[in-house]
């Protein structure tokens, strides 16, 4: 039996404004995204011009379309978002959105962002619910799938998923490197001392200490001050503040926006009525008008019992991916930084700083003849970066090496590793075993007992620099 409590944040019906808007606001900052993209010509740098793709383990099926057809998908990716975000035949829209959004994602793990993952989980979200049943185009061509009332889960899902990135940003702060050391902000903040006004203070390792603090803090608490209501205004004039910060100072491309727009939904019904009349009055001046005719409909949104055991089932197991996935680290050995098993999908948000170099050694068993492969043949300069600190991706390029040699008729290769990483400002140390035949170890999530220890006692080169 479910508490009353809770059960009228599930069932309880409520304005259906707030849910209009989020789904307005999340097709506009998608189109700006996709806009930006093309603009800046990362169709073709990302997807189009590498040789080969990091896929993720598992899908090793997705690659890409080709020239033409990446953009003609981030074509209709433009075109979903304006169907999202004036809720023209939205199902069609967000379902497309989110099947052609999730599948770029998955094409090459370089361009893995917590925020691409954050824009596929909540356009798989908004597949859900009914959010063209108000301030549509979808209502204005048939007035009859006009909804004022909605249950209360079609809003609460939204606000539930931005506690869990906040808290679980928080919660990965509380961290030895970020509160005791203050990194990597230390490394961070001085690359920004040009900027006006508030460069100088950049500069000071008291300032590196204050962020990192006020970072965590912001993270674990932000959701908790959003729902209360005395302390909602000054918790979002706070998010404003935060993410453009963030914006300015780390150039995080579009998530600070996003982040701004979709806590709105924390705001009450009337608020988001405002906003609705206000867009309204903006819309008189274009040739269709979102309000609708006084003779439609103003039911309550209900799904049958079949759809909501359904979708009842579905958001169960999300939410509880969503609460597992974050915490899967605490299965692996060894420092979650250097290892990064566990660490993608757990919205681990700019928590470290870590650079190194790899070189791989090719051996023919049969004459002992070696190659020293040039990375920069098969990769770009993005992708030799992103693999040269993260073990999985070392391994999917020497199983990959394994096979263009095969291609040259030289079978049973053996590969090795030499890779020295920074973590934080450390010096750099080995990060792979240099002994071990990278072809016989197998992709997967097991543990990858070829990584080296992390030294944790080694030196802080940076901050004895800094002292």
């Amino acid at each position: 039996m479910i508490p009353e409590a809770i059960k009228k944040h599930i069932s309880g019906q409520v304005s259906i404004a707030p849910l209009a808007v989020f789904r307005f606001l999340f097709g506009f900052i998608m189109l700006v995204s996709v806009l930006r993209f093309a603009a800046n010509g990362w169709i073709y740098e990302l997807y189009v011009k590498p040789d080969y793709f990091f896929t993720f383990y598992g899908f090793d099926w997705v690659t890409p379309l080709g020239e033409t057809g990446m953009y003609l998908l981030f074509l209709g990716m433009g075109l979903a978002a304006i169907s999202i975000m004036l809720g023209y035949y939205y199902r069609l829209g967000i379902t497309f959105f989110f099947l052609a959004f999730t599948y770029v994602e998955l094409i090459d793990k370089t361009n893995y962002l917590n925020h691409y993952y954050f824009v596929s989980i909540i356009s798989f979200l908004l597949t859900f619910v009914p959010a063209n049943r108000y301030f549509s185009l979808d209502v204005l061509r048939n007035p009859s799938l006009k909804r004022e009332k909605v249950p209360a889960w079609t809003i609460n899902i939204f606000k539930l998923q931005l506690g869990l990135v906040y808290f679980f940003a928080g919660a990965a702060k509380l961290h030895p490197d970020w509160l005791l050391n203050a990194m990597p902000m230390r490394i961070w903040l001085p690359a920004n001392a040009d900027l006006p006004i508030i460069g100088s203070l950049l500069e000071y390792t008291s300032t590196a200490y204050i962020f990192s603090w006020a970072g965590a803090l912001y993270d674990l608490t932000i959701a908790f001050f959003l729902l209360w209501k005395p302390t909602r205004i000054f918790a979002y004039l706070t998010v404003i503040i935060f993410h453009l910060m963030t914006y300015a100072l780390f150039q995080i491309g579009m998530f600070p926006f996003i982040m701004i727009l979709s806590t709105l939904i924390f705001f009450s019904a009337d608020f988001h009525q405002k906003i609705i009349i206000t867009l309204s009055k903006l819309a008189n001046h274009l040739p269709f008008n979102f309000r609708t005719s006084s003779s439609c409909r103003k039911e309550e949104w209900k799904l049958n019992k079949n759809g909501t055991t359904l979708i009842a089932g579905i958001l169960g197991i999300h939410f509880i991916l969503q609460l597992l996935l974050p915490l899967r680290f605490a299965l692996y050995p060894g420092n979650l930084f250097w290892t990064e098993q566990g660490y993608r999908f757990s919205w681990r948000v700019m928590l470290m700083e870590k650079a190194g170099h790899t070189t791989f050694t090719v051996t023919n068993p049969k004459t002992n003849k070696q190659w020293q492969v040039q990375n920069y043949n098969y990769l770009t300069p993005n992708q030799e970066k992103m693999m040269a600190t993260q073990p999985d991706m070392i391994l999917q390029f020497a199983h990959f090496l394994e096979e263009e040699y095969q291609k040259q008729g030289i079978t049973d290769v053996k590969v090795t590793a030499e890779s020295y990483v920074t973590l934080n400002g450390r010096r750099s140390q080995p990060m792979v075993n240099p002994n071990i035949n990278l072809t016989k170890k197998e992709r997967g999530f097991a543990h990858k007992e070829w990584i080296l220890p992390f030294n944790e006692n080694q030196q802080n080169w940076f901050r004895n620099l800094q002292e």
